[in-house]
């Protein structure tokens, strides 16, 4: 890590304007900044210390004396791997910077599935006056089951709780004693999950990308959800076998899903999800620069970790090395959303 940031070479790779670029250089007027929208220069690369933003793989992993990695993504998986970053890299992540803009995008799918808004887009698409001849759903009185409680799970159940759902959390562990958040019924771990699942109108799934999540969703435990629950799936589409999820929509016995990505992403035109008219899709843009406070956000963290990094303090956000998401054991805080962008 850097111990500090007197004449550091800094290479930030995000489309700032002049004041969030004034601000980065306030936080630490010590350092030496380049700035690149989105496109970097191999030269650029090599030359930093420390980068902060998105740079593509191939070229991080030519920079062997790379010392902070500060993510502009909340799960920074592609540099993880072994053999991209030096050893003794620090990598710090986004989190805290999403949550606003992808809980919105959930209720939003949530809403629009649960008032058929997108059939009848659909009918108007093809000059249709016609009902959908069936019931909609109501969100108030709900029962939602949360998995994933981080930043974005969390900022989803706090909006879900407030519009009169009753919310249950699903994190990797349970801590007994730990106190369970207001707007949360419960908080259970992973290993509930079964036992949760027949009761839930809507699963909303906000996981990390692991060994552990890797179709968390199969055919079995999509089987054990409520007949004519929806799925929401905002984390990595790897959580879910879509093939699973495809044949659940098809037989009517899964009321709608919402999803921001797929497994495989992209997923491929003649992919049978694309003609589930029950089945919402986005190019996984639910986060990215889509809501411009998400950007100022990223900006804040940043800021705040060039701050600590100048003071010669823990960062905030670091992921243990090896780790494929926080676990919370590295030190400094883990930041939330409503630390930078509150309600």
């Amino acid at each position: 890590m850097l111990n500090d940031l007197n004449g550091a070479r800094l290479l930030v790779v995000l489309p700032l304007n002049e004041r969030q670029r004034a601000l980065l250089r306030e936080a630490a007027p010590a350092a030496q900044f380049r700035f690149a929208d989105d496109a970097p220069a191999l030269a650029d690369v090599l030359w930093a210390e420390g980068i902060l933003g998105h740079v593509p793989v191939e070229l991080v992993r030519q920079n062997r004396s790379l010392r902070w990695l500060q993510s502009d993504y909340a799960g920074p998986d592609i540099y993880l791997a072994p053999g991209v970053l030096p050893e003794d890299c620090v990598v710090t992540n986004a989190t805290g910077a999403y949550g606003l803009a992808i809980s919105e995008w959930m209720l939003a799918m949530w809403l629009g599935l649960c008032k058929d808004l997108f059939l009848y887009r659909d009918r108007q698409a093809a000059h249709r006056w016609q009902a959908v001849d069936r019931p909609v759903r109501g969100v108030a009185g709900a029962h939602v089951l949360c998995v994933g409680l981080g930043d974005i799970g969390a900022n989803f159940a706090r909006r879900a709780h407030a519009l009169g759902a009753s919310v249950v959390g699903v994190r990797r562990t349970a801590h007994p004693g730990e106190p369970c958040p207001p707007y949360c019924l419960r908080v259970v771990g992973q290993d509930a999950l079964d036992a949760e699942l027949p009761a839930a109108d809507l699963v909303a799934l906000s996981l990390p990308g692991t060994g552990e999540t890797a179709r968390l969703f199969d055919a079995a435990r999509i089987a054990r959800m409520k007949p004519g629950a929806m799925l929401l799936n905002v984390g990595r589409g790897t959580a879910v076998d879509t093939g699973a999820l495809a044949a659940a929509l098809r037989e009517g016995r899964l009321g709608g899903a919402g999803l921001d990505v797929t497994d495989p992403e992209p997923l491929p035109p003649d992919h049978p999800l694309w003609d589930e008219p029950r089945c919402l899709i986005t190019p996984h843009n639910s986060g990215k620069y889509s809501l411009p406070q998400t950007l100022e956000n990223i900006v804040q963290i940043f800021a705040r970790n060039l701050r600590h990094a100048a003071a010669g303090e823990a960062l905030d956000n670091q992921i243990p090395r090896g780790a494929r998401y926080v676990t919370g054991e590295a030190p400094g805080r883990r930041l939330r959303c409503e630390d930078i962008c509150p309600l």
